[in-house]
């Protein structure tokens, strides 16, 4: 068998109509047979391209209200036919049954109407069921047949048809059986998960046709890909290619900042997901001003986010600091002259967009999957374990420190003082170390802890930790409560004038 052929048929059945018209002209100046139903075949009519409606073909009206339109033998026989087969080709002899080279079908917007908050009746009419047995009988006989199964494909599909006149390698058939199957994989997973919103059944499906290859992984010798719609997150406005790193800390930020969205003027600075910096403050120059100054050293090369629009006075401060990626709402004019001034400096603009709420990780031969930590402590989550009740002051101090400890790595301390990180322990194998470790830095950058407070991830199994802080000055404590020895901490606290409150929730970060 020739492994290139020309066409002489093609099946056109499609919800997308745009960028269909020259293929259609194309396939007519070939003489080629076409075949449709209901909108496409109106469409192409009014062209005045000749078209058989399958009804002709297959002897049977469309019913159901167009759920039925092109599940027939004659269809499919003439899809799924192999052409070197006699047995295939006796039976389309037999039947009367046409061969069919081409099949350009899409499917019903099924995503797009769950995302649109319409009613289960509207989604359930969105599943697409002839639709997706033509793209899945096509790309199966790609052998002898061609399936361009989306518009994104139709213009590639054009220039195949113009370059050859019609005529198509065995190459390229398969290569669009390979688009057309990742379609309908991802197309039968989103209906999946629409079903397992609730996750009754314990089984996992992902599917992200947006794709995009990375310079490496996290390390040089290491593939990386990124997988998902960067460009509906973030418009770029400006800088290089983000790196695996990149992505990782943008996510960090990105979630640390979500926390802050509607509060006062607030900026973050993050290296290595966790923030070094920051500070929330009546403008977001004092803003950034405060947050660099938790740590300036880590703040090199680090990722800059905030919850306002940047200004021209910000964006000066910025631009004395070498840093990979800043992100905002939005950036004035004059802000955006001034940042574009590095040309590798990566600028972003967050869109409103919601995050997953799921996290998903390998883990040895297989995959965790839990619920995102969505409990942001407040003020009607904290009760007073000690004599001594928190100040004002104190208070949103200490709901500050614990929105950012929730989103700093594990074992940790987060040190804040008038809603500035002053520092904090991240990653340590032990909570005592976290706090010497962020009492350190804070000391080693001239911050005066006398009135700071500390926020915990997890709750203090003996009392070393509330008296290593309150001799480095720290007036009150946020931590979540629950070991069996909590009242050693809450004697320690009553006995030196310091207060304590339980949130109840664990924050781990692993």
């Amino acid at each position: 068998m020739s492994t290139s052929k020309k066409v002489k048929s093609a099946l056109i059945s499609v919800f997308h109509k745009d960028g269909l018209e020259p293929i259609v002209k194309k396939l007519n100046e070939l003489g080629v047979t076409i075949y449709s139903t209901g909108g496409t075949e109106k469409f192409i009519t009014d062209l005045n391209i000749e078209v058989i409606p399958v009804e002709d073909l297959t002897s049977y009206p469309s019913i159901l209200g167009g759920r039925v339109k092109t599940l027939h033998p004659k269809v499919f026989g003439g899809i799924l036919s192999r052409r070197d087969h006699d047995g295939d080709v006796a039976q389309l002899e037999q039947y009367t049954i046409p061969e069919i080279d081409i099949v350009i079908v899409d499917l019903y917007p099924f995503e797009k109407t769950v995302a649109s908050g319409a009613g289960e009746q509207d989604i359930i009419e969105k599943i697409d069921i002839g639709g997706i047995s033509l793209i899945r009988a096509a790309a199966k006989n790609f052998r002898d047949v061609i399936c361009v199964s989306s518009m994104d494909q139709y213009q590639e599909f054009l220039e195949l048809l113009n370059e050859n006149e019609g005529k198509l390698s065995l190459e390229d058939r398969q290569r669009f059986a390979g688009k057309a199957f990742n379609i309908s994989s991802h197309y039968d997973t989103a209906i999946f998960n629409y079903f397992n919103k609730d996750h009754k059944e314990a089984a996992l499906k992902i599917s992200e046709t947006n794709g995009k290859v990375l310079r490496y992984g996290e390390n040089p010798h290491q593939r990386g890909f990124f997988f998902g719609n960067f460009d509906e997150m973030f418009t770029k406005l400006h800088g290089k290619e983000l790196s695996y790193n990149n992505l990782l800390d943008v996510d960090a930020a990105v979630n640390l900042i979500g926390e802050f969205k509607n509060d006062a003027p607030t900026f973050a600075i993050l290296k290595h997901n966790n923030a070094c910096g920051f500070a929330t403050r009546p403008t977001l120059h004092q803003a950034y001003v405060d947050a660099l100054a938790g740590d300036p050293v880590s703040a090199f090369g680090g990722i800059l986010i905030c919850n306002r629009e940047i200004d021209r006075d910000t964006a000066t401060e910025i631009h004395q600091l070498f840093c990979e990626v800043v992100i905002a709402p939005s950036f004035s004019d004059e802000a955006l002259t001034i940042l574009k001034g590095k040309k590798n400096r990566i600028l972003l603009v967050l869109n409103d967009v919601e995050l997953p709420q799921t996290n998903i990780r390998t883990c040895l031969n297989g995959v965790l999957v839990q619920d995102k930590d969505n409990v942001t402590d407040d003020v009607t989550h904290i009760n007073q374990a000690t004599d001594k009740a928190p100040t004002n002051q104190e208070i949103e101090d200490l709901l500050f420190a614990s929105k950012i400890c929730k989103h700093t790595k594990s074992n940790t301390i987060v040190l804040v003082k008038n809603k500035q990180l002053c520092a904090s322990g991240t990653g340590q194998t032990s909570r005592v170390d976290a706090l010497n470790q962020a009492i350190h830095k804070a000391q080693s950058f001239n911050f005066d802890l006398n009135g700071a407070v500390m926020a915990s991830d997890a709750f203090f199994p003996f009392p070393d930790c509330v008296e290593i802080a309150h001799k480095a000055g720290i007036s009150a404590v946020i931590q979540p409560g629950g070991s069996i020895k909590d009242q050693l901490s809450i004697d320690y606290c009553n006995q030196n004038n310091v207060a304590m409150v339980f949130t109840g929730t664990r924050h781990f970060k692993h």
